[in-house]
C-alpha cells in the first residue's frame, strides 16, 4: 500500500479519534503502574508475589508502548493479535526471569535489570516488522516500507522521550521559581507518584501522537539525521581498516590481553551496519549517495568479514580457555547476528564492485538478520538458551573433567550470580566424592557475599617489592615480609610502583621508614612486639594542583623529602595533645603509640613560626 492508500484505509495518523484513544492508552499505563507502585510500597497483593508482579509489571511498561506504536498503523485485528502475542511474550519473559532467581536474589521490583534493554529492542524488531508487512498486505513487504516504517519510528521514540524529559525540566524550573517566593507546594506536588507517574506516561503518549500528525516533519528530520550519519561511515571504514592492516604486524596477544577485545569489535561491526544503512537508506534512486559513500559503503561491508572473524576467533579462545560465562553466550548471540550481516553486506558489496545494483542484498539481509535477533533475545531470556543454565553446566562440567582446579573454581558464580540453577548445582558440588570440592562448596553456601569467595583469595598475603633508597641501601630486617590487604606495602607490586628510605625521624634512636608511592608517603614504626605498623600518611596529591603535582618518590631520590623541624612544641591539654595553629588534635594514648615525624624543637628561634605539620588520619587500604 501507498502512504496515500494507508490515509485512506483508516490507518493514517490523522484518524478521528486517535489522539483521545493514545491519550487513554498513556492514562491506563500511568494508572497501571501506580497501582503497582503503591502495591510494592506497601507489600501488598500482587507484590507479595513476585512471579505474578515482575510479569505484570513488564507488561504494563512495554505493552502500551506497542499499542501506542500500532494504532494508527496497523488493522484493528492485527493490533489485537499482536497486542495479545506481546502480553504473553511479555509475561513469559517476565515470569522466567523471576522464576530463575534465587529467592534471596530477587529484588524489590522481582525483575533483574539485565532482560529489559534487550527486550525492548526485541520488541521494536518485532513491532516493525508486523507493521510493514500489515500495510502491504503480505508476509514480507518491500525494503523501503521497512526502512521508512522502522526509521520514522525510530526518531518519533527519541522525540518523544526527549518531549517527556523537557516538561519535566520545565515543571521543575517552576516549582523552583515558586519555591523563590516560599510556595513549595507545586514541587511537592510533582513529587507525589500519583501524580509524576501517569503525568510521565500521558506525555509521552501525547508525544507519540504528536510526532506522528506532523509526518513531513519527522521525514524531514530523519533525513537530516540519516545525511550526518553517514558523512561518518567513511570515518569508522578507514579507522576499522587501519586496525584490521595492523593487525598482522602487532599480533593478537596483546588483543586477547584486553578483556573488552571482543565486545569492542562487535559495536564496531555494529556501528559500520547502522552507518552503511544511513547512506543506504531505502535503496531508491532517490535516496542514492554520491559516489564517495558508496565507496566507503562496500569497503564496510568488506571489512565486516574480518572483523566479526576476529571477534568470532577470541571468544572461541575465552571459551576453550575458561569456558562458557552469561556474558560470553551473550556475546555468542551478538556474533551470530554480526555474522549474518557480515556475509550478507559482504555479497553486497562485492554484487556492487563487479556492476550489480549497489548493496541491493543487503535488503534481504537486513529482514532475515532482524527475525534472527528478535529469536535469539527471545531465547536468550527462555529456558532454551538461558546464559545461567548452559554457563553451569559448561562450568561444572570442566570442574567434573578437571579442566580446572577446585581451588580455582569461581564457587561465587554459582552462589551469587546464576539463580536457583547455580545454588542447586552448588549444592551437588557439597555431596561430592572429592573432600576439597566439597569443604569449598560448602564455604560458598555459608557465604554473605562475594568478596568472601572471589576477591579475599586473591588478596592472600604477598611479599611487597620495594626498592630501597639510596641505591645499594638495605631496608630494616623484618618491613619486607608478606603483608596482607590493607597495608600499604601490599599494593608495592613492582620495585619502581614504591621507594623506601630508613631514617631515624624521631631521634629515639630507632629507625623508621618513609614509603613513597606516585602520590602520598607512608610512615611505618615498629609496634610494642616489633612489627612494622603503618602510622599515617602525608597525601602529597592532595595539597598541590593536578599541573604541578610532585612525585614523592622523585623528591625522596633528590633529597627534598625529609622532615620539617617545628619551633614551638605540641601542648598537653589534659588528654589531648594540641598543636599549635592546628585544628587537629589527637589523644595522648594514640600520640605515645604513633610517634611523631617532626624533629626536636629547633635550638635557634626563628623569625616567624614555619607552617605546622599537620596529622592525618591513619590509612585505611589506600593503594597507591
Amino acid at each position: 500500500m501507498s502512504e496515500a492508500e494507508v490515509e485512506r484505509s483508516g490507518m493514517g495518523a490523522g484518524s478521528a479519534g486517535l489522539a483521545p484513544a493514545r491519550l487513554v492508552v498513556g492514562l491506563a499505563q500511568g494508572l497501571a503502574l501506580y497501582g503497582l507502585y503503591r502495591a510494592g510500597e506497601a507489600e501488598a497483593w500482587p507484590s507479595t508475589v513476585p512471579q505474578l508482579f515482575g510479569p505484570l509489571l513488564l507488561t504494563a511498561l512495554f505493552l502500551p508502548v506497542v499499542v501506542l506504536g500500532g494504532l494508527g498503523r496497523l488493522r484493528i485485528v492485527t493490533l489485537a493479535a499482536w497486542t495479545a502475542a506481546a502480553a504473553a511474550l511479555l509475561a513469559l519473559v517476565g515470569w522466567y526471569d523471576v522464576a530463575r532467581q534465587s529467592a534471596e536474589r530477587v529484588g524489590e521490583l522481582g525483575l533483574s535489570p539485565f532482560p529489559l534493554p534487550f527486550l525492548a529492542a526485541a520488541i521494536f524488531i518485532l513491532h516493525h516488522l508486523i507493521v510493514p508487512a500489515d500495510q502491504e498486505r503480505r508476509p514480507i513487504a518491500s525494503f523501503p516500507r521497512y526502512f521508512d516504517v522502522a526509521w520514522k519510528a525510530g526518531v518519533q521514540l527519541a522525540l518523544s522521550i526527549a518531549f517527556t524529559g523537557a516538561l519535566w525540566l520545565l515543571l521543575f524550573l517552576g516549582a523552583a521559581l515558586f519555591g523563590l517566593i516560599g510556595i513549595r507546594q507545586f514541587g511537592d506536588l510533582l513529587q507525589e507518584p500519583w501524580v509524576a507517574i501517569p503525568l510521565t506516561t500521558i506525555t509521552f503518549a501525547l508525544a507519540v501522537h504528536l510526532t506522528d500528525v506532523r509526518d513531513g516533519l519527522i521525514r524531514g528530520v530523519r533525513s537530516v539525521v540519516l545525511m550526518l550519519l553517514s558523512w561518518l561511515l567513511p570515518v569508522i571504514a578507514g579507522l576499522t581498516g587501519a586496525f584490521l592492516v595492523a593487525l598482522p604486524f602487532t599480533g593478537l596477544d596483546g588483543l586477547w590481553e584486553q578483556g573488552s577485545a571482543t565486545a569492542l569489535m562487535l559495536v564496531a561491526a555494529a556501528a559500520i551496519i547502522v552507518l552503511i544503512n544511513a547512506a543506504y537508506q531505502d535503496g531508491t534512486a532517490a535516496t542514492r549517495p554520491p559516489a564517495a559513500l558508496r565507496w566507503a559503503a562496500m569497503i564496510g561491508g568488506l571489512l565486516l568479514v574480518p572483523l566479526v572473524g576476529v571477534a568470532t576467533w577470541g571468544l572461541a579462545l575465552r571459551i576453550g580457555q575458561h569456558g562458557l560465562t552469561p556474558d560470553r553466550i551473550t556475546a555468542a548471540a551478538c556474533i551470530v547476528v554480526g555474522a549474518v550481516h557480515a556475509g550478507g553486506y559482504a555479497w553486497a558489496a562485492v554484487s556492487g564492485l563487479r556492476g550489480g545494483a549497489w548493496m541491493k542484498p543487503l535488503e534481504r539481509t537486513n529482514v532475515f538478520g532482524g527475525m534472527l535477533a528478535a529469536a535469539l533475545i527471545v531465547l536468550l531470556f527462555s529456558p532454551v538458551l538461558d546464559p545461567a543454565r548452559l554457563s553451569v553446566t559448561d562450568q561444572t562440567a570442566r570442574l567434573a573433567r578437571g579442566d580446572v582446579q577446585p581451588a580455582d573454581f569461581d564457587y561465587a558464580f554459582l552462589r551469587f550470580e546464576s539463580g536457583k540453577v547455580g545454588e542447586a548445582a552448588l549444592a551437588k558440588l557439597a555431596a561430592s566424592s572429592d573432600a576439597d570440592i566439597v569443604k569449598r562448596a560448602k564455604e560458598a553456601q555459608e557465604a554473605e557475599g562475594v568478596w568472601d569467595l572471589r576477591d579475599a583469595p586473591r588478596a592472600r598475603p604477598r611479599a611487597p617489592r620495594i626498592a630501597a633508597w639510596p641505591e645499594g641501601a638495605s631496608l630494616p630486617a623484618g618491613f619486607l615480609d608478606e603483608v596482607r590487604i590493607g597495608d600499604p606495602r601490599w599494593y608495592c607490586e613492582g620495585s619502581d610502583e614504591c621507594l623506601a628510605i630508613a631514617q631515624d625521624l624521631d631521634r629515639d634512636g630507632t629507625e623508621e621508614v618513609l614509603l613513597a608511592g606516585s602520590q602520598n608517603v607512608h610512615l611505618f614504626a615498629r609496634d610494642g612486639t616489633g612489627k612494622w605498623v603503618s602510622q599515617g600518611e602525608w597525601l602529597v596529591a592532595g595539597c598541590a594542583p593536578h599541573r604541578s603535582r610532585p612525585d614523592p618518590r622523585d623528591l625522596m631520590r633528590a633529597g627534598r623529602l625529609a622532615p620539617r623541624p617545628t619551633r614551638w612544641p605540641d601542648l598537653m591539654a589534659g588528654d589531648l595533645q594540641l598543636r599549635l595553629n592546628s585544628e587537629h588534635c589527637v589523644a595522648a594514648e594514640a600520640a605515645t603509640a604513633a610517634p611523631s615525624v617532626t624533629s626536636e624543637p629547633e635550638p635557634a628561634p626563628q623569625a616567624s613560626n614555619p607552617p605546622p605539620v599537620e596529622d592525618h588520619a591513619p590509612l585505611r587500604g589506600r593503594a597507591f
